[in-house]
């Protein structure tokens, strides 16, 4: 553009032609546009098609503590009820270090091989102080975790009790409805997980591991009574002589326990994850008693207890969530905190007066 001041009439007067102004705003720059919120049915929709992207945001609205997520969680839950129970539920537990990712791993290839859908519920243990977790399952079990019939989600403990995830029950149901046959849920093996795991899979597998010391240390009898069967991993190379000595101690600390109310006699086998021996034997084991407690009808009796025991543990939830987060009893808390702290009443006394004031509450 020539410029007026540039004329002969301005003599010692030069304007140069100016810069074009850039645009303010990053032309290469996209708005990523705010996720549509899904329906129930939506979800459901795309859960009984097998569509994996909806099954982990349905589990991400199971776990979250949102009023608003659990409303449709909920919903979502109740409408895939139907389409439920029609897998093996499988807990494994162990001490850290008996291989419980790598077995997962190598008896998961071999099922989703043979054309099985899987589903792998790891339970990573969340940090006291940060509450943080590493969710390290799938950068371990690699190649399951591409296999094509697998679905693996590792789930933050969050400081639940045993470092089983509050949810985990509710994450069963959906990935049966979404068409998987076979559910794997690992524990960190620590604390009373075992307990909590036990309540919701039909086979309870104590995975153990030879080499390390003191066999005997591994059987402590609240654990074994729990087990239905005990797999000792990392049988191979040197530890092949060891293996069989534990499993001879394994099976003669079973035989002084009392018979169990299935009347299943818990087996011991030995394995080895790495290389792949006796890890389908294990499978094998499994579906014995899966058969055994079928024909003599306990398989579906256990199953109603285990319903029960969870409509129970929901209450104690909701109840625990209702009186810690109710605004107007916070203040109390605070209050009776204090009061306790400065030795100016016992716990038991400000406890029965909190309860005292939630009561009212209602």
């Amino acid at each position: 553009m020539q410029h007026p001041e540039n004329s002969d009439e301005y003599k010692g007067l030069v304007v140069n032609e100016g810069v074009e102004q850039r645009p303010s705003v990053n032309p290469y720059l996209t708005f990523r546009r705010k996720r549509r919120i899904l329906t129930a049915d939506e979800y459901v929709d795309g859960i009984l098609h097998g569509d994996i992207a909806l099954l982990g945001q349905a589990v991400t609205l199971v776990e979250s503590n949102l009023p608003s997520d659990q409303v449709i969680a909920q919903q979502v839950i109740e409408k895939c009820l139907p389409y439920s129970g029609h897998s093996i539920r499988l807990g494994i537990t162990g001490v850290p270090g008996a291989g419980k990712s790598t077995f997962i791993e190598a008896l998961g290839k071999e099922l989703t091989d043979r054309g099985e859908k899987l589903a792998v519920l790891a339970i990573d243990p969340s940090s006291e102080k940060t509450k943080g977790s590493i969710l390290g399952d799938k950068t371990r079990m690699t190649e399951l975790s591409t296999a094509k019939n697998a679905f693996i989600r590792p789930s933050p403990s969050a400081g639940s009790l045993g470092g089983v995830a509050r949810k985990t029950r509710e994450t069963i149901v959906l990935c049966e409805a979404a068409g998987y046959n076979t559910i794997f849920v690992e524990t960190v093996g620590v604390g009373q997980s075992e307990t909590a795991a036990h309540s919701m899979v039909d086979f309870f597998l104590l995975l153990q591991v030879t080499g390390t010391g003191d066999e005997l240390q591994g059987i402590k009898r609240g654990i074994m009574e729990m087990a239905d069967g005990i797999a000792i991993n990392k049988c191979d190379g040197n530890n092949l002589e060891k293996a069989a000595v534990a499993r001879t101690q394994y099976k003669n600390a079973l035989a002084l326990f009392p018979p169990t109310e299935s009347g299943w006699k818990p087996e011991v086998l030995t394995c080895s994850s790495v290389e792949g021996n006796g890890v389908m034997d294990v499978w094998d084991m499994v579906n014995r008693y899966i058969t055994y407690t079928k024909k003599n009808l306990y398989f579906d009796r256990k199953r109603t207890e285990q319903a029960k025991y969870w409509m129970y543990e929901t209450i104690n939830s909701n109840l625990l969530q209702s009186f810690y987060h109710n605004p107007q009893l916070q203040p109390l808390i605070e209050q009776a905190e204090k009061r306790v702290l400065n030795d100016e009443v016992s716990s038991f006394i400000a406890a029965y007066q909190l309860l005292n004031e939630y009561q009212k509450l209602k």
